[in-house]
């Protein structure tokens, strides 16, 4: 691939015209990129010295610096290594209508991470599979993703990293890193082309740069980014707006219903409780230690009927953990920042890290639940979320997480005692809304969404425990104790 790369020039008056008119382009796309809320991510990868730090000082000369942030990116500090590598470029993902450049990216992990052996042969493939899927999810969600691998060949990178080298200013720039790119030329090359032939995807192409001429590199890297927003911008002018079909208020007969397999009559005594409660809470707590010394984080998820007791269920949970190593998230209607990106941008911010243990009230789940049957989601979005679901899901397991998914169940008699009593309960009335009433009256709706959820998100590494919860002492000890065995399982498989 890159040896069939053709060296390419650019004299500098034709650099001159040519630029000038990129640059008032690009700026003027930048203020249209705000008013039609679209962002915008540009990466840039290539070999050391390719004029990746010229490029981004030339492209941010003409740009509003209110509109775009550049990340460089350094090898994982200790903090970002308690998660999934993936975490920590979420928390750098533009909202709407603004401009992110990352110098480098998480495209480091399956180069230097790879070519310095912190990254096993074994893990590559998931590693690439799971960066296509995290591109894949953002670009179907509209963002615009341009990504260049600015190449050099063997005798100019090693012609630049001797100049910088040799220069007081600019000599602090070159990494040890970087004199093994040259030191490796071929290897690194080849770790390169792999990864450009596993993540030029048909939504998130790869743009190769011949860099030898640095005017010729930043005239074809600006005017791709040019072309790639113009056709984003276009393709946002003839968009058909979403056909809205009939809500489904009956699954189809051939379809599972693991929610009427639920045993609702399943209860416990007060003693039973009280005695199963207390042991089953001391394994926990035992169990929270080990957590702590191996590092294995723990992320619960609680989705269920309204007023199908989540929150007596986390309470027993809670009560016997330390407090400086739980986090419990409640999870309600997304804010407007929350908005402005990807409706999984809000949960990985709150993941919890190794050796802690989160609780999410309500999860990622509401995409293809609340959003669904409101119809606050597209069906093409909402049904496209059950794959990006089990691929973010599988992205945490693969990292180690122990991820316990819980779904309450109810009948509709229940349901409607327990809003009584709240609203007869001065101490409780504010736990009952209007939305709560307005969401039993779709409990049909609500009811095939749950079901083809867990068809279609209960996977052997993630799978769902759908909980009897007409009871809450049965409900609150089937919880705890389905959350020890399955730390127990993943202690048990580390050790």
């Amino acid at each position: 691939m890159f040896s069939a790369m053709l060296p390419q020039s650019l004299d500098k008056e034709t650099y001159k015209e040519q630029i000038r008119d990129l640059m008032r382009e690009l700026r003027s796309l930048q203020h249209l990129c705000w008013q039609k809320q679209l962002p915008v991510i540009i990466v840039l990868e290539g070999w050391a010295g390719a004029g990746k730090g010229a490029l981004v000082k030339k492209m941010v000369g003409y740009m509003d610096p209110r509109g775009f942030i550049v990340h460089p990116i350094w090898p994982s500090n200790p903090e970002e290594l308690r998660y999934p590598f993936l975490w920590r470029f979420w928390q750098k993902l533009p909202a709407r209508g603004q401009i992110s450049i990352f110098y480098h990216s998480w495209y480091t992990r399956v180069l230097e991470d790879r070519l310095f052996k912190r990254l096993t042969p074994p893990e590559v493939p998931m590693t690439m599979g799971q960066i296509n899927s995290f591109e894949r999810q953002l670009a179907d969600d509209g963002a615009v993703i341009a990504k260049f691998w600015l190449h050099l060949s063997q005798k100019e990178l090693k012609r630049r990293l001797k100049k910088a080298a040799n220069d007081q200013l600019n000599a602090w720039r070159i990494r040890p890193e970087d004199w093994q790119q040259a030191k490796h030329y071929e290897t690194y090359s080849s770790l390169a082309e792999e990864m450009i032939i596993y993540t030029s995807t048909g939504p998130v192409p790869w743009t190769l740069v011949e860099s030898d001429c640095r005017r010729y590199a930043q005239i074809k890297v600006l005017s791709t980014m040019v072309a790639r927003i113009k056709e984003a911008l276009e393709r946002l002018q003839i968009q058909p707006p979403a056909i809205a079909l009939p809500p489904q208020e009956k699954l189809d007969p051939t379809e599972p219903n693991p929610l009427a397999k639920v045993d609702l009559s399943q209860s416990l005594s007060s003693k039973e409780y009280k005695q199963h409660l207390t042991s089953e809470q001391v394994r926990l707590s035992q169990l929270q230690r080990q957590l702590h010394e191996q590092k294995i984080p723990v992320l619960i998820l609680f989705e269920g009927w309204d007023a199908a007791g989540k929150g007596g269920a986390i309470k027993r949970l809670t009560d016997i953990l330390d407090p400086r190593s739980y986090e419990v998230h409640a999870f309600s209607a997304p804010t407007q920042p929350e908005l402005a990106h990807h409706y999984l941008w809000r949960f990985w911010r709150d993941l919890p890290a190794a050796g802690k243990i989160a609780i999410f009230d309500r999860t990622w789940y509401g995409r293809v639940l609340v959003e669904r049957v409101e119809t606050l989601a597209t069906e093409i979005e909402w049904r496209r979320a059950y794959q990006e679901i089990n691929q973010f899901e599988d992205q945490l397991t693969s990292a180690g997480y122990v991820l316990v998914k819980f779904w309450l169940q109810i009948d509709p008699d229940t349901q409607l005692q327990r809003f009584q009593e709240r609203q007869g309960n001065p101490y409780k009335r504010y736990k009952l809304t209007d939305e709560d009433w307005r969401n039993r009256e779709k409990w049909p709706l609500y009811e095939v969404a749950v079901n083809q959820m867990i068809q279609r998100t209960h996977t052997p590494t993630a799978p769902w425990s759908i909980v009897a919860a007409n009871d809450k002492y049965y409900a609150r000890v089937k919880v705890v104790e389905t959350v020890v065995e399955a730390i127990q399982r993943q202690l048990e498989g580390e050790g």
